[in-house]
């Protein structure tokens, strides 16, 4: 295990240096210079000149990527072009938002897929397998923005239980912040929840026609006990990378729901940095996604090699 954890390691860290490369050279590329943008257009050569060395800009593609890539290793992201603050700031107050909307969606899709991929499973065929299958395909053909502006004028509008948006902030109390988060929460985990417990249903199906399930029918076990005591744990390969894929999308992908619900997350960070041309504070951010995903796929190989022992030994 410890070989196989090493080996997954020595490729993450590959993974991260092309990543960062990659990410640095494309933004190169992309049209738009910020001095320009934070002058005007009626700003003179000389304002703009005198700007881009002030930003760094004027140095060479490589020294600022060696210069970007070693602050990154010693926690310096920069400083922001727009706002004149440390990047590693910024990051820090809106990660406290989105990772915990991220985590809370992430564990609500799983504790309602992996049931009803069971239940499904279990029962496959019948008229309660195809209520569930219809119901999961409503749920992933709903765009989770209508679902949440119609939370919103359910709970929020209507009964009044929580607040339209916004986040106080957790100083306020881990009550109150996770009141902020439900909604949002609630509006991305089903969707995901119905993609999951569809990949859990299927994995299971799968598995249940194979030889040792079989067998274990044949030794006496009833179909739940063989469901779970042998088929479950055989059938979460391609449902773990499904959640991994899911956390990623959580935590990077949630620009409209924080929009709608006006949370100050990473997802309205990155827009409004695109839009102002605060290329340090793009690159930084995207790269710490990257970090994030390629972080959560790691995780996930060494959940393989937990539950399925073959990965080890291979």
């Amino acid at each position: 295990m410890i070989g196989y954890a090493l080996r997954r390691l020595v490729s993450l860290g590959l993974s991260l240096a092309v990543a960062s490369l990659v990410i640095f050279l494309t933004l190169q590329v992309v049209p738009g210079d910020p001095a320009s943008y934070m002058l005007g257009l009626n700003a003179s050569p000389e304002a703009v000149a005198a700007l881009r060395a002030q930003l760094g800009l004027d140095a060479g593609p490589v020294a600022r990527y060696l210069g970007w890539v070693g602050g990154m290793l010693t926690g310096d992201f920069g400083i922001s072009y727009t706002y004149r603050t440390p990047v590693a700031g910024m990051v820090l107050d809106r990660l406290q938002v989105s990772l915990p909307l991220a985590l809370f969606a992430l564990a609500l899709s799983t504790l309602i897929a992996i049931p009803v991929g069971l239940w499904a499973a279990a029962r496959r065929s019948s008229a309660s397998d195809a209520a569930i299958m219809g119901t999961t395909q409503l749920g992933i053909a709903v765009p989770n923005f209508w679902f949440a502006m119609l939370l919103v004028l359910v709970f929020a509008v209507k009964l009044r239980w929580v607040s339209a948006g916004g986040f106080p902030g957790w100083q306020a109390g881990p009550i109150a912040g996770l009141r902020a988060l439900a909604l949002p929460a609630i509006a991305l985990a089903l969707p995901q929840a119905s993609i999951l417990a569809r990949i859990m249903r299927s994995s299971l199906i799968d598995t249940l026609n194979e030889d040792f399930v079989r067998t274990a029918r044949a030794k006496g076990l009833t179909r739940g006990q063989a469901l779970r005591r042998h088929a479950l744990r055989n059938a979460l390969i391609p449902v773990l990378t499904i959640i991994g894929l899911q956390f990623s999308f959580l935590l990077a992908g949630a620009i409209i729901i924080e929009n709608v619900f006006f949370l100050p997350g990473l997802g309205r960070l990155v827009f409004q940095a695109i839009s102002q041309r605060d290329l340090i504070v793009v690159q930084s951010v995207v790269m710490l996604l990257v970090v994030a995903v390629i972080l959560v796929t790691f995780l996930v190989d060494l959940a393989y090699a937990w539950v399925d022992p073959r990965l080890r030994s291979r």
